[in-house]
Order: structure tokens, then C-alpha cells, then sequence
């Protein structure tokens, strides 16, 4: 095991979230992230696989779908068991679950535990937690500087001026809006 690696989940993704909630954990997170059975870096650099593994990525390995399979399994379930130290699963709903572990699975359980969604939940207000989950729909990255009228600022020698920007990405307000379906309960489980 890597110095980076995390230790394997005590318990399984059935075990922390609930029946119903792993089975459309199955099928939402995949839905999302894609599955690429090659290694391959995603749009932040980061070597990945499989769901969105990353963890012990090695370039140009090939995983099988049942590899691809497990490593889904493992990862879901540390997410759910990191996110379960920080808010109260028990009282959840699981469209609450669901929402909250793919939300972690995409952006980290440190980043969920620090984050407005878990304060919310935790002193009650789910409903607001659900809303929170929207405000995490962009991403960083290096952009040209516009000014009012939508053009490109140059520099005094005539070269665009360039600036790390958050951008909404569609991808990620898809997944934030079917998130929060989910935690509001308006999407079936």
C-alpha cells in the first residue's frame, strides 16, 4: 500500500448507507464519472481509472470490469464511511445518503466534511443542506481576463492577460441538480 493510500472501508457500502441507497450509488456515480477501463488523466492532471479511481493509478495499466467493479465498491464505501464521521447518517434519508456519498465520491470527504452542505445537515436544516449542493458546480481554471464588453484584456506588449477563473461546468451542475433530486427526495430511489 502506498503512502498515499487510504485503508479499505471496515464496512461495506450496504452496511453504512442501506440497501436502496447502494443500489443507486451503483448507478448514479458510474452515470457520472464514466468508466475507463485504461488509466488516463482526467482534466485536473490527475492520473485515473476505472470510476474515477486514482487511487494506486499506474499509466497505461488495463483493468478488467469486474477489477473496475471492486475498486467502485471499495471507493464508495470509504467514502460513505468518511462522511458518515461528520454528519449523522441516522438521520438521513436515503436520497440524503445518496446525494451526500456521490458528492464526496466527486469532490473529497474532507472537502464535504468542511463544507456548508454538512454544517446544514447537521444542525438540521436538510433542506438547505439539498440547496448547498448547488453552489459546488464549477471548477478552476486558467482563462483569458475579460473586460465588461466580454473581450479579451492584453497586457501593454499586446499578450492576453490570463487568470485562474471558477467556471460553471454543465457536467457538474447536471450532477449537483440530480444530487439534490435525490437529497430532496423528488428523485426515486
Amino acid at each position: 500500500m502506498s503512502n498515499n493510500a487510504v485503508a479499505a472501508p471496515r464496512r461495506g457500502l450496504v452496511a453504512i448507507v442501506g440497501a436502496a441507497a447502494a443500489a443507486a450509488l451503483y448507478t448514479l456515480t458510474p452515470s457520472m464519472e464514466g468508466t475507463v477501463y485504461k488509466t488516463y488523466r482526467d482534466p485536473a492532471g490527475i492520473l485515473t481509472y476505472c470510476t474515477g479511481a486514482t487511487e494506486d493509478a499506474a499509466w497505461g495499466k488495463t483493468y478488467t470490469p469486474a477489477e473496475c467493479k471492486a475498486q467502485l465498491d471499495r471507493d464508495l464505501a470509504r467514502h460513505a464511511e468518511g462522511i458518515s464521521k461528520c454528519v449523522k447518517f441516522d438521520k438521513l434519508t436515503d436520497g440524503q445518503r445518496v446525494a451526500y456519498v456521490d458528492f464526496a465520491y466527486n469532490v473529497g470527504v474532507g472537502a464535504f466534511c468542511g463544507s456548508t452542505i454538512a454544517r446544514k445537515a447537521n444542525a438540521g436544516d436538510l433542506a438547505g443542506s439539498c440547496d448547498a449542493l448547488l453552489a459546488w458546480n464549477k471548477a478552476k481554471a486558467w482563462r483569458p481576463v475579460l473586460d465588461k464588453f466580454g473581450r479579451t484584456q492584453k497586457d501593454a506588449e499586446g499578450k492576453v492577460i490570463y487568470a485562474w477563473q471558477f467556471i460553471v461546468l454543465p457536467g457538474l451542475a447536471r450532477r449537483r441538480d440530480i444530487e439534490r433530486d435525490y437529497c430532496l427526495g423528488s428523485r426515486r430511489i
